[in-house]
């Protein structure tokens, strides 16, 4: 639970970043934030691996570069579901993508790994 608490605080924090940083990216208030957040990381756990599957050849063509366009649309997705919440374009969904990614990357970084999976010795 604690996992999960974290994870959504990490997206929120994304998201309002991508709100500042990226043009074309805008979050209306506080609450939108909060339930966008929360509707991406369903769409996360269970749109991208779905669009992940069916884009696999492409992803394979261009080296992995094609998982930002599958990043900026569930990005996209979720602000087409989310009044108040605003991505104006592929270009803005993928910078969304590129901000919200590289932020999650550094907070598990900081976080570390599930305790779960190390090996003790």
């Amino acid at each position: 639970m604690l996992r999960f608490i974290i994870q959504f605080a990490v997206t929120a924090l994304a998201l309002w970043l991508a709100a500042q940083v990226v043009p074309g990216v805008a979050v209306a208030s506080t609450t939108t934030l909060l339930i966008a957040a929360l509707l991406l990381g369903v769409a996360n756990a269970v749109v991208r691996p779905i669009l992940t599957i069916l884009t696999f050849p492409l992803t394979i063509i261009t080296f992995g570069l094609f998982l930002l366009v599958v990043n900026a649309a569930v990005i996209g997705l979720v602000a087409m579901l989310l009044e108040g919440f605003v991505v104006d374009g592929l270009w803005a969904g993928i910078g969304a993508a590129i901000v919200t990614g590289v932020v999650s990357w550094i907070a598990g970084w900081f976080i570390g790994g599930d305790d779960r999976r190390r090996r003790v010795d």
